[in-house]
């Protein structure tokens, strides 16, 4: 048999491309490129626009996110201002009974104590309004160290049926303003037995 090592032949016995067919694929390749340059020209475009209309969102995004804040800060510093402002706004009736009184030269003790009773209701009506509560644990009530501050343990006659660790008298009362205590109870508490 003869054999014509023509070569195509020469390609399947080696495996390898010759150098025509190296040539003829590149050209082909060169000539896929520049067909395909057009729309990837295209592609570029349109991922650049993409790009910029990103960046461009997110500077929005960005100054909104500021103004946003901004604008938070301001808030809390107006509600700060006329939350003082309505506090003080309440406790000037306060100030003026106050000032009425002292202008009555000729009150007698009756005069006087109705003026403080009235001038005593005003002032916590405002602080009621405010949020201000008192704190004025009754006898028997048990110490709590979170509202009540205990000045002295006092112990109790033996006929007593007072627990131990409850608040035996108040001394002075303490405040809450808005579930925080502004001024703890003071207390005298009963002793152990």
């Amino acid at each position: 048999m003869q054999q014509n090592n023509s070569p195509d032949q020469n390609q399947s016995l080696t495996g390898a491309p010759s150098p025509e067919e190296l040539e003829a694929a590149q050209a082909a390749n060169e000539v896929d490129a520049i067909e395909a340059l057009p729309g990837l020209q295209a592609e570029i475009l349109a991922l650049q626009a993409k790009n910029t209309e990103l960046a461009d969102s997110y500077l929005r995004a960005k100054a909104e996110a500021e103004n946003a804040r901004r604008r938070a800060d301001e808030e809390i510093s107006k509600a700060r201002k006329f939350a003082l402002e309505s506090f003080a706004e309440s406790l000037l009736p306060v100030a003026d009974s106050l000032e009425a009184g002292l202008q009555l030269k000729e009150a007698n003790a009756e005069q006087i104590r109705e003026g403080t009773e009235a001038t005593l209701k005003q002032l916590k009506s405002a602080l009621e309004r405010n949020r201000v509560m008192a704190i004025d644990p009754v006898a028997g009530t048990k110490f709590d160290p979170h509202q009540h501050q205990a000045i002295s343990m006092v112990p109790l006659p033996a006929e007593s049926t007072q627990e131990a660790n409850t608040v035996v008298m108040v001394l002075q009362k303490g405040y809450l303003i808005a579930d925080r205590v502004l001024r703890p109870a003071l207390v005298t508490v009963a002793a152990p037995k």
